[in-house]
């Protein structure tokens, strides 16, 4: 066998034996990020059988209760919402039971084609998701494209820094007919009440103010006598930060965990040399959402979260208790944190999570939080 051949057949062993371990991150099309441990790696051949029963009966039983409000032991409500990209995404989350849809992707639209969507083809595509979705409500995300989502039509300029670069509402505001354009189709949709426009990279309450005096302008322009909710991503730590003002003008606050902790910790998440010390449980990240709750608190907004971080089982807990009151995850796994917070008692989550905030690593953090959660 050839030199060539034989690194061919040891790369599909590798590839056979691996490629469980790892899986190709959504929005990310050069970025790997490491998939949860199978839960029956490790195991002998003959307990494969037994463990793997109890596990689908486990996830019948929380499928069975999915449809049920998630609320915790001291009667605490959380709304338990699904990321999506499309309406067959949103049907399969009211499948497992979401409460709403806490993210729509709507780059996804743009990308992989020559051209910007018109207005038309972009309102049928968010009126398809708000009709999948039985009354439920939806929040869609402004364009966020830039940085690693290139969109070659766009012809943005090559930065070398990308993710502090033009990207997301940097990047509308860049191209305000493409901006203005996406911002009708959404106040197409019907009904506008189940409508929350959020928006991606803000910095400083001034971004937002421009935004929504634009979004009033249209819809005037629109003779529209309702107006959506809009809100805002914290995922820059400035926005953590001014938390307090933003609420001021925004109607809820969203917490994209994953760009807020690479941002924290300056450290590129699609950089595997980091990948292992990137933890949404720093100590430091934990402080800037205790922060942004907060200052949401002083104007009576609510708080979400939809990166990573709402569907790991040991983070849940700790969100609760900073005063968290949305999750929204993958399909598949809003049955898994609704069970996960009905077991949860809110005071007490809001008692020890106040302590977690004065360790001094993400370990330190994860082994309390194993001691004082061993289910999560």
């Amino acid at each position: 066998m050839s030199p060539s051949w034989r690194g061919r057949w040891a790369f599909r062993r590798w590839w056979r034996a691996d490629r469980r371990r790892w899986r190709w991150s959504k929005g990310k099309p050069w970025c790997w990020t490491r998939a949860p441990a199978s839960p029956i790696r490790g195991l002998a051949r003959p307990t494969w059988r037994p463990r793997l029963e109890k596990l689908e009966a486990r996830r019948r039983m929380m499928q069975a209760s999915a449809n049920a409000p998630a609320i915790t032991v001291d009667g605490v409500a959380i709304e338990v919402a699904v990321n999506i990209a499309n309406a067959d995404d949103a049907r399969e989350g009211v499948a497992h039971g979401a409460d709403a849809v806490g993210l729509l992707r709507t780059e996804f639209l743009f990308i992989d084609r020559r051209d910007a969507p018109n207005q038309a083809e972009q309102t049928a595509a968010y009126q398809a998701v708000l009709d999948a979705l039985d009354g439920r409500n939806a929040i869609i995300r402004t364009l966020d494209v830039g940085g690693d989502k290139d969109v070659p039509y766009l012809q943005l300029p090559p930065e070398p820094n990308p993710a502090l670069g033009l990207r997301g509402i940097r990047t509308g505001f860049a191209y305000p007919d493409m901006l203005d354009t996406q911002l009708r189709a959404l106040l197409a949709v019907k009904p506008l009440s189940r409508l929350r426009i959020l928006v991606p990279m803000i910095a400083d309450v001034g971004e937002l103010i421009r935004l929504r005096e634009r979004i009033e302008q249209l819809a005037g322009e629109m003779n529209l006598s309702e107006r959506p909710q809009l809100g805002v991503m914290v995922e820059v730590p400035s926005a953590a930060l001014l938390a307090d003002q933003l609420a001021k003008h925004a109607d809820f606050l969203s917490i994209g965990s994953n760009d807020l902790t690479q941002y924290t910790l300056a450290m590129d998440r699609c950089n595997a040399t980091l990948a292992a010390r990137i933890d949404s449980l720093h100590p430091g990240l934990l402080r800037l959402i205790a922060i942004a709750v907060d200052g949401a608190k002083q104007h009576g907004k609510w708080v979400g979260v939809c990166g990573a971080m709402a569907s790991d089982p040991q983070a849940v807990p700790v969100l609760i208790g900073l005063g968290v009151a949305e999750l929204s995850v993958s399909p598949r796994l809003v049955p898994e944190v609704k069970s996960l917070v009905r077991g949860l008692s809110r005071r007490h989550c809001e008692e020890e999570a106040r302590r977690l905030l004065t360790l001094a690593s993400p370990q330190a953090v994860r082994g309390r939080v194993t001691e004082l959660w061993p289910g999560a």
